[in-house]
């Protein structure tokens, strides 16, 4: 261990030895009956809940609707429903939604731009290659053929 921890403090698992960190002895909530550790599992279970709902919701979709529902709407329908999950998840789990403002700009904008990366690349690489199949530039397979038996 560092000689300067205070023993008083939490300081010192950090700094030398860690065992007592990861065996239990820092542990937050040795009483399940506490107000704080029912607060905990009231809000685990608020957020299974609200995860199961927007998931059934996706399953009854994908079983009873999609048929009768055009496949780009439900396309449309399911990404929403995902994009909410993962927010929900990165919000809560990784605890994003307890973050200042700004430090959830900075994580957030560059998943979007990310995202639109990927959406512009796959939309400009479908262009390319439509056109190249369709360019009267390009001679075709029958073309050079027949230019080959003149």
């Amino acid at each position: 261990m560092s000689s300067h921890s205070n023993q008083d403090s939490n300081l010192h698992y950090y700094e030398g030895d860690q065992s007592k960190l990861y065996s239990g002895v820092m542990s937050h909530h040795t009483d399940v009956e506490s107000t704080e550790s029912k607060t905990q599992i009231k809000k685990i279970w608020k957020v299974f809940w609200i995860l199961l709902a927007i998931t059934l919701v996706e399953v009854f979709i994908g079983m009873k609707l999609s048929h009768s529902i055009p496949k780009g709407i439900i396309v449309t329908i399911f990404l929403g429903l995902t994009l909410l999950k993962a927010g929900y998840i990165v919000a809560i789990f990784m605890h994003l939604g307890d973050e200042i403002k700004g430090f959830m700009v900075t994580v957030l904008v560059p998943l979007v731009l990310f995202v639109w990366f990927i959406i512009a690349f796959l939309a400009d690489g479908g262009f390319w290659l439509h056109m190249n199949k369709t360019s009267p530039a390009r001679p075709t397979t029958s073309s050079v053929q027949v230019e080959a038996a003149k």
